[in-house]
């Protein structure tokens, strides 16, 4: 699997923010991506050194279209925890 495929998006909210400050990001990632993976795409990606990657998958959703329930696909998350001193400029903006 390619390290450019693997991070899909951050994830900014709240929770994620005040993770931040703490050294720890949140992204959206691939669903077949392991925690190896996850950490060497975050080091190539912003040239960061990474420390401990949590992951989780996510249940999707159950909504309606009309009177049919439909299911949202699941995704996965990763909480990536980096050396001390190091920061992702993305999150800092925002």
């Amino acid at each position: 699997m390619s390290l450019a495929k693997i991070l899909k998006r951050p994830i900014v909210t709240e929770k994620s923010h005040l993770l931040g400050e703490q050294g720890r990001y949140v992204f959206e990632v691939d669903s077949g991506a392991n925690k190896h993976q996850i950490a060497k795409a975050v080091e190539w990606a912003f040239d960061v050194k990474v420390i401990k990657v949590n992951t989780l998958t996510v249940p999707g959703k159950v909504k309606r279209y009309g009177r049919r329930p439909s299911k949202q696909p699941d995704w996965k998350k990763a909480i990536v925890a980096l050396q001390p001193g190091d920061t992702i400029q993305l999150f800092e903006g925002a």
